[in-house]
């Protein structure tokens, strides 16, 4: 329906190995990046991962203690089963902090399909997600999450055990939002980009639910015909390039 943009690849493009790592690293680092501009992680809070497409149950992310802002593909670090750090060449550097490491592992191993996770803390996924409650058709972005998302209700907020990622990633199942109680929100792509464009996505879906929450929503039949065009993972994949030009 929709020209891909011409300055880059298409979503379905196979890379080598080495090529599809540096590409996948690249994002992460972007998404910091555009968190950052967005004023969320300032405080440390969340993460932003991809899942390697060589050692399938390691995944890539931002070195424990660098802001979000400063993040690039060489200040990423390589986390394994254990939560064991290394760089790419498997030598130990870094560090992950327990919930990055007890909440993304179990994800990517309950979903092989999932590529990418993204979460933090925000200003408007965080509160809604204190009412305990999906998102409903207020809006045309909330389409795209209304037959697609999950509720983890329980009170592990800080996730100190990796039980509570396997709880999370059950909670979860096959859709890309789980809203977690009393703590924010949490998507995966199947992509890294449509992770990250679904977290800012949601976290503006978040606010309309927030300003007005008891607004009309739209009937099913509705939503359904939106969601054709806003639930897939390539119009994720497509928002991220928006993002990735418009935020700096």
């Amino acid at each position: 329906m929709y020209p891909d943009f011409p300055e880059v690849e298409p979503y379905d493009v196979v890379r080598s190995v080495e090529d599809e790592r540096q590409h996948r690293k690249r994002t992460v680092a972007r998404g910091y990046q555009i968190f950052a501009a967005m004023r969320w992680g300032q405080l440390g809070d969340g993460h932003v991962t991809a899942r390697d497409p060589e050692k399938l149950d390691h995944f890539w992310v931002l070195n424990y203690g660098v802001t979000f802002a400063d993040a690039t593909p060489e200040n990423l670090v390589l986390v394994g089963p254990g939560g064991q750090v290394t760089d790419a060449d498997g030598n130990e550097t870094g560090a992950v902090n327990t919930a990055g490491y007890n909440i993304h592992a179990p994800l990517y191993q309950a979903r092989p399909d999932v590529v990418g996770a993204a979460h933090t803390h925000t200003q408007f996924g965080t509160p809604w997600s204190a009412n305990v409650e999906p998102f409903r058709a207020l809006s045309q972005e909330s389409c795209g999450f209304v037959f697609d998302q999950a509720l983890f209700d329980d009170e592990e907020v800080e996730v100190l055990s990796i039980d509570g990622g396997h709880r999370i990633a059950q909670a979860l199942g096959q859709n890309k939002l789980v809203i977690l109680r009393n703590h924010g929100l949490l998507t995966v792509g199947r992509t890294v980009e449509s992770a990250i464009s679904s977290f800012v996505t949601a976290e503006r879906v978040a606010e309309v639910h927030v300003k007005a929450p008891h607004g009309k929503a739209i009937s099913d039949e509705a939503a359904k015909i939106a969601a054709a065009t806003m639930q897939p993972d390539h119009t994720a994949w497509r928002g991220f390039h928006w993002l990735d030009r418009s935020v700096r």
